[in-house]
């Protein structure tokens, strides 16, 4: 305890005020930490799980089982692993005069659509933007920047690897726990919003503005006047509508995507709903704990800089 005082005291000026601005980078890391996993912990705990046939539109919880649509497989691009989602990353290991560090030269993560499956009906998932939790995450190590087999044949970390591979994945016929906003998309009885969508469509044609002003700008003075946009709008509407008319007598189909609300977060887990919630509740508890101990050992040795 003593010379931590002595070293508070009389430290290099830059050496004490980097270690007292990771402590406060860790005090703010701690906080913002926990209110993350306590807040997602809550959501889970607080929506009761819907059937996929009788689930309302809206942000809803499924259980079910992982499938794949029709269609090409999706395969783990590091483990050649059939699977309906991965994420993968590639690091090196790279040396300094002072330190060793892992460096990412590659990553990337699935985006392709599957299926999660109750005994009532199919939802599709489109995983862009989730927060998933696999079960599966293997970490192995080899000398060239792909892997040349899998986890089995690669390298151990003693071994001296120069490069790390990362590979999550989810699994067909695994459980799947899901919670993120559902859509019945086409069919009589699907919801269609026709602003939004009219929006999106001016959105698309302003951005092509010598086509709009080739189709609409009927007085050829280079600009869309007001009477002009009108007839943008109307025949954007029209286009639109059309547009529906067609969905309602396709197929409906349910979609289960990210929301636009951050405080409604998107999350796959093919780890058990029970078990995710006490995972988060760890976290959250560590964080805080986190936050205490880097909040008080900054308050501490700034004090102690500063002869408070």
């Amino acid at each position: 305890m003593a010379s931590i005082i002595e070293w508070a005291r009389t430290s290099p000026a830059d050496d004490f005020w980097i270690t007292a601005a990771v402590l406060v980078g860790l005090t703010v890391a701690g906080f913002i930490g926990a209110f993350y996993y306590f807040l997602r912990k809550r959501i889970i705990e607080d929506i009761p799980t819907s059937r996929i046939r009788s689930a309302a539109q809206g942000y809803v919880e499924l259980n079910g089982i992982s499938k794949l649509m029709e269609g090409p497989p999706i395969i783990a691009p590091l483990t050649g692993t059939p699977c309906t989602w991965y994420s993968y990353q590639i690091e090196e290991r790279r040396r300094s005069r002072r330190r060793t560090r892992w460096v990412t030269i590659d990553r990337g993560t699935s985006e392709e659509l599957f299926l999660l499956e109750d005994e009532t009906g199919a939802c599709v998932i489109d995983p862009e933007g989730a927060g998933v939790t696999p079960a599966a995450r293997d970490i192995w190590y080899g000398a060239t920047a792909r892997p040349s087999g899998g986890p089995g044949g690669g390298r151990r970390w003693f071994s001296g690897g120069r490069y790390r591979y990362t590979e999550q994945r989810l699994h067909p016929g695994e459980p799947l726990y899901a919670i993120g906003l559902f859509e019945t998309v086409g069919g009589a009885g699907g919801h269609f919003n026709v602003d939004g969508d009219v929006r999106e469509m001016l959105r698309e044609w302003k951005r092509d503005s010598e086509q709009l002003l080739e189709k609409f700008d009927h007085n050829r003075d280079g600009e869309i006047d007001v009477r002009e946009w009108e007839a943008v709008r109307q025949q954007a509407l029209r286009e639109v509508m059309a547009r529906h008319a067609e969905r309602k007598t396709a197929e409906p189909m349910n979609l289960m995507t990210a929301t636009r609300d951050r405080r409604r977060p998107y999350i796959l887990s093919a780890v058990p709903q029970d078990d995710l919630v006490r995972r988060f509740h760890h976290y959250s508890i560590g964080l805080i704990l986190l936050f205490f101990s880097a909040g008080a050992a900054a308050t501490w040795i700034i004090g102690l800089r500063l002869g408070w």
